[in-house]
């Protein structure tokens, strides 16, 4: 497909789409289509011609137009709406699921030959409370986006703004991030953003230093027993060996965290 730096990006929620526009949208139409069509449409993959085509929510197509994406992805030809003639292009499409890739595929919701024409590589993102270090960089830049369509004059975030963000957990993830600022905004004339302007709920204040080193300390402890437990399928002195600890002082450790061995040695026995 070669190098599409500098390349078109053009991007689509799939979702937000009228089931009846889809094909449309996506491969555009000749003069004459269909009643309202005055002039010729280019469609989005003739506009993301060399470059790359961002369906978001891919599985929210209807089947009708899923099947043509199909086609044009396995012969990189296609026909638009009303015309007998094939138009090429080469795009690389990046798609989205509206859930985990196998609870779509298991709904139905996807057909499955264009779930595994598409599934080449498949990148999973954390979830946004596991990247907290991107909330205040994602806030301030939807932040710039609404404030450039509305206008307003609003100077940014306070401190007490930006930590109700960052310990908000965000089971609604980026979108979810983009309609709060986009709330915020709407409510909010001029100023700077603070803590009461966002509608999360209230979080506690931040914790001593020392406290939250040894909250973070413990955790990291319990999680690096499990995985040395694993690894070494519940036997005790070879997950000691592996982290360079005496037998005993490993035994003190699993039985400060609570952790219970015989679960491992019984995914050993089902294994």
């Amino acid at each position: 497909m070669g190098d599409r730096a500098g390349k078109p990006l053009v991007a689509i929620n799939c979702g937000a789409l009228p089931p009846e526009l889809a094909e449309n949208e996506l491969f555009g139409h000749k003069h004459g289509a269909f009643t309202g069509a005055r002039a010729v449409k280019k469609g989005l993959i003739g506009e993301a011609e060399g470059g790359s085509l961002f369906l978001d929510e891919i599985d929210s197509l209807p089947y009708s137009a899923q099947v043509k994406l199909l086609r044009f992805l396995q012969e990189k030809t296609y026909r638009p709406l009303g015309s007998t003639k094939e138009c090429r292009s080469d795009v690389r499409i990046i798609a989205t699921f509206g859930a985990a890739p196998e609870e779509v595929l298991a709904s139905g919701r996807i057909r499955r030959d264009l779930y595994y024409r598409i599934n080449v590589l498949q990148l999973r993102l954390p979830p946004l409370r596991q990247r907290r270090e991107d909330i205040h960089l994602l806030a301030a830049h939807f932040l710039r986006a609404y404030l450039h369509e509305s206008e307003k004059r609003i100077e940014g975030f306070s401190l007490r703004a930006v930590q109700k963000l960052l310990f908000y957990d965000w089971p609604g993830n980026v979108r979810e991030l983009a309609h709060v600022i986009e709330r915020t905004v709407a409510h909010l004339q001029k100023g700077t953003i603070d803590a009461c302007d966002i509608g999360l709920p209230e979080v506690a204040p931040f914790e001593p230093l020392k406290d939250a080193k040894e909250r973070f300390v413990v955790d990291f402890e319990r999680r690096y027993i499990q995985q040395v437990l694993s690894l070494a399928q519940g036997n005790i002195s070879e997950a000691a060996r592996v982290a360079s600890k005496h037998r005993r002082a490993f035994w003190q450790l699993i039985r400060k965290h609570r952790i219970d061995t015989h679960h491992y040695r019984e995914i050993q026995a089902t294994g």
